[in-house]
């Protein structure tokens, strides 16, 4: 592994006492949470692999809940994540499932409430760095280090080279694209990271167009 900067070596600033089990896992919850866009009703997080083994002693139920919760790694919150969560109403249930993952640090974290609902799967890689690698049943790469465009489409000719064209009559750059679909013809979801923010005004631009079902920006 490569590593940009030492404090891609160091870690993060963060409440203990993991980078992989706590850190990361707050930083997949907070992921979570942006991606769904508001406080949920309910989660559901299953565990899998070394986190279902010990996600009570390093505190990794408590990361994700208090990522959900929109708390940062250092945000010394996190460690009453439980008790915030049913005072704010939220319902939490953990599961620990006994399928072998692709990596062994893994959760899923459903969120729901009246108006829909979200799936998300994360992995927690080292020095609290996580990545997003499915977002409802679509595989992406998103590692949240750059703003990043999540763009739901059905899956036609045109789409990508549309919003490759907005982007670059704002003079954004793209540095990393990729395009799931669960099968030709169907939605499709494009994945973007760029190295200018993305404003409110170029969402609206893209959400606009034809074939465009849903946009989410994280910043």
């Amino acid at each position: 592994m490569k590593y940009r900067t030492v404090f891609d070596i160091i870690g993060p600033i963060m409440i203990g006492p993991s980078s992989s089990h706590t850190a990361g896992a707050a930083r997949i919850g907070r992921a979570a949470r942006a991606l769904f866009g508001r406080k949920p009703k309910k989660v559901t997080i299953t565990f899998y692999g070394s986190f279902a083994k010990t996600y009570r002693g390093h505190g990794t139920d408590v990361a994700v809940v208090g990522g959900v919760l929109d708390f940062d790694t250092f945000d010394r919150r996190i460690v009453d994540s439980l008790k915030i969560a049913r005072e704010q109403g939220i319902e939490v249930i953990f599961r620990e499932s006994e399928e072998v993952p692709d990596h062994p640090n893994t959760a899923r974290i459903l969120l729901e409430d009246e108006k829909g609902s979200t799936e998300v799967v994360g992995i927690s890689i080292g020095g609290g760095k996580m990545e997003i690698t499915e977002l409802n049943g679509f595989s992406l790469n998103l590692s949240g280090n750059a703003p990043t465009l999540l763009i739901l489409h059905r899956d036609r000719y045109g789409a990508i080279a549309t919003v490759a064209g907005i982007l670059a009559r704002h003079q954004i750059n793209i540095g990393y694209m990729q395009v799931s679909r669960k099968e030709k013809g169907s939605l499709a979801l494009m994945t973007i990271e760029t190295d200018q923010p993305v404003s409110e005004a170029v969402k609206a631009e893209i959400e606009a167009q034809e074939g465009i079902t849903g946009v989410t920006v994280l910043s």
